[in-house]
Protein backbone atom coordinates (compact mmCIF):
# COMPACT_ATOMS: atom_id res chain seq x y z
CA UNK A 1 0.00 0.00 0.00
CA UNK A 2 1.49 3.65 -0.88
CA UNK A 3 1.66 6.66 1.47
CA UNK A 4 -1.64 8.14 -0.50
CA UNK A 5 -3.22 4.83 -0.14
CA UNK A 6 -2.90 4.32 3.67
CA UNK A 7 -4.14 8.11 3.99
CA UNK A 8 -7.02 7.36 1.92
CA UNK A 9 -7.81 4.38 4.01
CA UNK A 10 -7.52 5.60 6.89
CA UNK A 11 -9.61 8.71 6.86
CA UNK A 12 -12.40 7.29 4.74
CA UNK A 13 -14.22 6.37 8.36
CA UNK A 14 -14.52 9.82 9.33
CA UNK A 15 -15.21 11.33 5.86
CA UNK A 16 -17.64 9.30 4.91
CA UNK A 17 -19.31 10.04 8.88
CA UNK A 18 -21.10 13.27 8.58
CA UNK A 19 -22.10 12.71 4.65
CA UNK A 20 -25.94 12.50 3.89
CA UNK A 21 -27.22 9.36 2.90
CA UNK A 22 -26.41 7.73 -0.61
CA UNK A 23 -27.67 7.97 -3.77
CA UNK A 24 -26.51 11.47 -2.84
CA UNK A 25 -24.18 13.50 -5.11
CA UNK A 26 -21.04 13.97 -4.00
CA UNK A 27 -18.32 16.06 -5.28
CA UNK A 28 -14.34 16.03 -4.14
CA UNK A 29 -12.66 19.01 -4.62
CA UNK A 30 -8.87 17.84 -6.03
CA UNK A 31 -9.54 14.27 -5.97
CA UNK A 32 -5.84 13.71 -7.54
CA UNK A 33 -4.23 10.65 -9.65
CA UNK A 34 -5.56 8.25 -7.14
CA UNK A 35 -9.21 9.46 -7.61
CA UNK A 36 -9.27 10.14 -3.62
CA UNK A 37 -12.34 9.39 -1.89
CA UNK A 38 -14.92 8.70 -5.43
CA UNK A 39 -13.95 4.88 -5.38
CA UNK A 40 -15.36 3.96 -1.94
CA UNK A 41 -18.19 6.51 -2.33
CA UNK A 42 -19.21 4.72 -5.59
CA UNK A 43 -18.89 1.58 -3.80
CA UNK A 44 -21.24 3.06 -1.46
CA UNK A 45 -23.58 3.99 -3.40
CA UNK A 46 -23.18 7.63 -4.19
CA UNK A 47 -23.05 9.40 -7.14
CA UNK A 48 -19.57 10.62 -6.91
CA UNK A 49 -17.65 13.18 -9.36
CA UNK A 50 -13.98 14.19 -8.89
CA UNK A 51 -12.73 17.43 -9.83
CA UNK A 52 -8.80 17.93 -10.69
CA UNK A 53 -6.71 18.66 -13.51
CA UNK A 54 -4.54 15.06 -12.69
CA UNK A 55 -7.64 13.04 -11.74
CA UNK A 56 -8.03 9.54 -13.39
CA UNK A 57 -9.78 9.51 -16.95
CA UNK A 58 -12.86 11.56 -17.55
CA UNK A 59 -15.85 9.11 -18.28
CA UNK A 60 -15.36 7.32 -14.83
CA UNK A 61 -16.45 9.76 -12.23
CA UNK A 62 -13.93 12.21 -12.90
CA UNK A 63 -13.82 15.49 -14.46
CA UNK A 64 -9.83 17.14 -15.51
CA UNK A 65 -10.07 20.27 -14.38
CA UNK A 66 -9.97 22.68 -11.74
CA UNK A 67 -12.61 23.71 -9.51
CA UNK A 68 -12.58 27.28 -10.25
CA UNK A 69 -13.76 25.83 -13.89
CA UNK A 70 -16.37 23.79 -13.36
CA UNK A 71 -19.85 24.03 -13.71
CA UNK A 72 -21.86 21.65 -12.27
CA UNK A 73 -25.02 20.40 -13.49
CA UNK A 74 -26.92 20.48 -10.59
CA UNK A 75 -26.20 21.33 -6.78
CA UNK A 76 -24.50 18.73 -4.75
CA UNK A 77 -25.66 17.56 -1.35
CA UNK A 78 -22.11 17.12 0.18
CA UNK A 79 -18.41 18.30 -0.87
CA UNK A 80 -15.36 16.97 -0.05
CA UNK A 81 -12.10 18.47 -0.01
CA UNK A 82 -8.76 16.65 1.18
CA UNK A 83 -5.63 18.56 1.85
CA UNK A 84 -6.59 20.34 -1.23
CA UNK A 85 -7.47 23.87 0.21
CA UNK A 86 -3.82 25.15 1.21
CA UNK A 87 -2.82 24.86 -2.40
CA UNK A 88 -5.12 26.90 -4.26
CA UNK A 89 -4.46 30.53 -5.61
CA UNK A 90 -8.07 32.48 -4.20
CA UNK A 91 -8.74 30.44 -1.00
CA UNK A 92 -11.93 32.78 -0.87
CA UNK A 93 -13.00 32.11 -4.07
CA UNK A 94 -12.56 27.96 -4.09
CA UNK A 95 -14.68 27.92 -1.09
CA UNK A 96 -17.38 30.74 -2.74
CA UNK A 97 -18.06 28.07 -5.60
CA UNK A 98 -18.08 25.46 -3.25
CA UNK A 99 -21.07 27.09 -1.23
CA UNK A 100 -22.37 27.77 -3.99
CA UNK A 101 -22.08 24.25 -5.52
CA UNK A 102 -24.07 22.81 -2.45
CA UNK A 103 -27.92 22.40 -1.95
CA UNK A 104 -29.18 24.76 0.53
CA UNK A 105 -28.55 22.26 3.65
CA UNK A 106 -25.73 20.50 1.54
CA UNK A 107 -22.40 19.45 3.48
CA UNK A 108 -18.76 20.23 3.34
CA UNK A 109 -16.05 18.26 4.33
CA UNK A 110 -12.75 19.87 4.83
CA UNK A 111 -9.49 17.63 6.31
CA UNK A 112 -6.48 20.29 5.83
CA UNK A 113 -3.05 20.85 7.36
CA UNK A 114 -2.48 23.72 10.05
CA UNK A 115 1.11 24.10 8.40
CA UNK A 116 1.48 26.53 11.20
CA UNK A 117 1.98 24.02 13.53
CA UNK A 118 4.88 22.05 11.88
CA UNK A 119 7.43 23.41 14.55
CA UNK A 120 10.45 21.68 14.92
CA UNK A 121 10.00 19.34 17.64
CA UNK A 122 6.93 18.00 15.07
CA UNK A 123 9.63 17.94 12.13
CA UNK A 124 12.41 16.40 14.05
CA UNK A 125 10.14 13.94 14.77
CA UNK A 126 8.84 13.09 11.71
CA UNK A 127 12.10 13.02 10.21
CA UNK A 128 13.20 10.38 12.69
CA UNK A 129 11.02 8.41 10.89
CA UNK A 130 11.79 9.14 7.06
CA UNK A 131 11.58 5.98 4.77
CA UNK A 132 15.22 4.84 3.87
CA UNK A 133 17.14 3.79 0.94
CA UNK A 134 15.23 1.52 -1.09
CA UNK A 135 11.91 2.63 0.03
CA UNK A 136 9.28 5.07 -1.38
CA UNK A 137 10.28 8.49 -0.40
CA UNK A 138 7.71 11.57 0.08
CA UNK A 139 7.35 15.06 0.30
CA UNK A 140 8.86 14.84 3.93
CA UNK A 141 12.31 13.48 2.54
CA UNK A 142 12.09 16.89 0.51
CA UNK A 143 11.90 18.70 3.08
CA UNK A 144 14.68 17.62 5.42
CA UNK A 145 17.13 17.64 2.36
CA UNK A 146 16.38 21.03 1.66
CA UNK A 147 16.62 22.32 5.28
CA UNK A 148 19.81 20.18 6.14
CA UNK A 149 20.92 22.09 2.57
CA UNK A 150 19.66 25.58 3.87
CA UNK A 151 21.61 26.08 6.42
CA UNK A 152 18.76 28.26 8.39
CA UNK A 153 17.00 27.05 11.51
CA UNK A 154 13.66 25.15 11.08
CA UNK A 155 11.57 28.02 11.26
CA UNK A 156 13.20 30.34 8.35
CA UNK A 157 13.40 27.43 6.17
CA UNK A 158 10.04 26.06 6.01
CA UNK A 159 8.52 30.04 6.33
CA UNK A 160 10.46 30.23 3.47
CA UNK A 161 9.88 27.08 1.52
CA UNK A 162 5.64 27.16 2.53
CA UNK A 163 5.67 30.81 1.53
CA UNK A 164 7.12 30.49 -1.76
CA UNK A 165 5.33 27.83 -2.41
CA UNK A 166 1.40 30.30 -2.03
CA UNK A 167 0.78 27.60 0.72
CA UNK A 168 -2.22 29.11 3.25
CA UNK A 169 -1.78 28.41 6.92
CA UNK A 170 -4.63 26.34 8.04
CA UNK A 171 -5.93 29.05 10.49
CA UNK A 172 -6.79 30.69 7.02
CA UNK A 173 -8.61 28.09 5.73
CA UNK A 174 -10.40 27.89 8.82
CA UNK A 175 -12.04 31.22 8.84
CA UNK A 176 -13.05 31.34 5.18
CA UNK A 177 -14.99 28.36 5.78
CA UNK A 178 -16.70 29.47 8.94
CA UNK A 179 -17.86 32.32 7.09
CA UNK A 180 -19.46 31.05 4.48
CA UNK A 181 -20.49 27.47 6.38
CA UNK A 182 -22.18 26.69 9.83
CA UNK A 183 -19.43 24.49 11.56
CA UNK A 184 -20.59 21.21 12.80
CA UNK A 185 -17.29 19.36 13.85
CA UNK A 186 -13.61 21.07 14.28
CA UNK A 187 -10.99 18.48 15.45
CA UNK A 188 -7.37 18.09 15.18
CA UNK A 189 -5.02 15.22 14.50
CA UNK A 190 -2.62 12.86 12.98
CA UNK A 191 -1.04 13.91 9.79
CA UNK A 192 2.34 12.68 9.03
CA UNK A 193 2.18 8.96 9.68
CA UNK A 194 1.10 7.21 5.81
CA UNK A 195 4.60 8.65 4.86
CA UNK A 196 6.34 7.61 7.77
CA UNK A 197 7.98 4.26 8.31
CA UNK A 198 6.80 2.07 11.01
CA UNK A 199 4.23 4.61 12.26
CA UNK A 200 0.63 4.43 12.42
CA UNK A 201 -2.41 6.77 13.50
CA UNK A 202 -2.67 5.56 16.57
CA UNK A 203 1.44 6.16 16.87
CA UNK A 204 0.87 9.47 15.75
CA UNK A 205 -2.12 10.22 18.05
CA UNK A 206 -0.20 9.11 21.26
CA UNK A 207 3.08 11.41 20.08
CA UNK A 208 0.57 14.39 19.74
CA UNK A 209 -1.03 13.20 23.22
CA UNK A 210 2.06 13.26 25.13
CA UNK A 211 3.13 16.48 24.10
CA UNK A 212 6.08 15.49 21.95
CA UNK A 213 4.44 17.20 18.99
CA UNK A 214 1.64 19.51 17.73
CA UNK A 215 -1.52 18.01 16.09
CA UNK A 216 -1.15 18.79 12.27
CA UNK A 217 -4.72 17.39 10.66
CA UNK A 218 -7.42 19.71 10.51
CA UNK A 219 -10.75 17.97 10.52
CA UNK A 220 -13.67 20.49 9.28
CA UNK A 221 -17.38 19.28 8.88
CA UNK A 222 -19.55 22.32 8.13
CA UNK A 223 -23.10 22.93 6.52
CA UNK A 224 -24.27 25.58 3.90
CA UNK A 225 -25.52 28.71 5.79
CA UNK A 226 -29.39 29.29 4.98
CA UNK A 227 -29.70 32.08 1.96
CA UNK A 228 -30.22 35.69 3.81
CA UNK A 229 -33.82 36.95 2.96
Amino acid sequence: MTPDERWLAALWPSVRAPLPAPPARVLEIGCGPLGGFVPMLRADGYEATGIDPEAPEEGTGFRRIGFEDYQPARPAGAIIACTSLHHVADLGRVVDLAAAALMPDGDLVVVEWARERFNEATAQWCFARLPGPGEERGWLNDRYEQWQASGQSWDAYFRSWADGEGLHPGEDILRALQARFETRELSYGAYFFSDLIGTSEADELAAIETGQIQANRIQYHGRRRPARR
